[in-house]
């Protein structure tokens, strides 16, 4: 991870101080409504249902914290918990008539807030303003995700690999036949490693590396979940990929991409990749890259 400087880090805590406060975070009856913003927004995240485990990612809650909070909310009325018809390790909660009621007018008072804070701004401020929102939205979630070397026969290695041969069978003309996909064997331990990217403890993406020849690696399957996208998530794995490439000895890696794939050849080049003759007989590619890894940067 590259340094940061203290006037980054500042600005973002001067700017964090300034907008709870703004919006009330603080005040113990946030939206004016007679509870405090962590049980306002489990509401609102309850929504039209869901398990006990999934708020815990989605929050980043510890369980015990949020056992207390939906015990509460219970306790008003407000949410209703029960068990998974078909998982009994699964507690469900989910919103009683009058959690919805509450929830409708949270949204209400939360929209007139926000209309006041944008009141103040003429159109073309406003419209600056919604860009940058959406600036700070994307690189906040690109530095929140992780991502980790897992075993290629893992489940969330396969779940990925399916993810990835899915999408791909839709976009290419020809299809595409799961049985091309790596083998776990081939990108653990030594030889190879395969990369998740976890957001708020989901996989949303992935890329593998296997060996070709000595002092040579192959790059395969870099990939990211369609809610995961345009955040630059794709070329943190690549460059996560490249560092495993190093470790290994590899000098050199490679990969190549289907022709349909026009988005993906941009990334590779913008990232130092070189077109390259054909290296491989691999029948859905149509164009091959090689970059030349340099670990002292010179």
């Amino acid at each position: 991870m590259e340094p940061v400087s203290a006037d980054d880090v500042g600005a973002l805590r001067r700017f964090n101080r300034y907008f709870t406060r703004r919006i009330g975070v603080l005040d113990d009856h946030y939206l004016g409504q007679d509870r405090p913003l962590g049980e306002a927004r489990l509401l609102f995240e309850i929504g039209n249902g869901a398990s006990l485990r999934e708020l815990r990612g989605r929050l980043g809650l510890d369980a015990g914290y949020l056992s207390r909070m939906v015990r509460a909310l219970e306790a008003q009325g407000l949410v209703r918990v029960s068990v998974h018809a078909g998982d009994t390790r699964l507690r469900l909660a989910e919103l009683t008539p009058a959690g919805r009621t509450e929830v409708e007018e949270q949204n209400r008072r939360a929209d007139r807030l926000v209309e006041g804070l944008l009141g103040g701004l003429d159109e073309r401020q406003r419209g600056d303003l919604t860009a940058a929102v959406a600036v700070a939205e994307r690189l906040l979630r690109l530095a929140a995700i992780t991502v980790e070397v897992v075993d290629g026969a893992s489940r969330d290695a396969r779940d990925c690999l399916a993810g990835y041969a899915a999408d791909i069978d839709e976009r290419f003309p020809e299809g595409f036949d799961p049985g091309a996909l790596v083998r776990p064997a081939e990108v653990s331990g030594n030889s190879g490693a395969f990369l998740v990217a976890y957001e708020e403890g989901q996989p949303v993406g992935c890329g593998a590396l296997r060996g070709l020849e000595p002092g040579v690696g192959e790059i395969r399957h870099v990939w990211v979940r369609p809610a995961a996208r345009r955040l630059g998530l794709a070329r943190r794995i690549l460059t996560g990929l490249e560092r495993e490439a190093l470790t290994r000895g590899y000098d050199v890696v490679r990969l190549d991409t289907h022709a349909v794939l026009t988005e993906a050849q941009a990334m590779y080049r913008t990232c130092g990749y070189r077109e390259i003759p054909r290296y491989d007989d691999n029948v859905y590619a149509a164009h091959w890259f090689e970059k030349r890894l340099n670990p002292r940067g010179t």
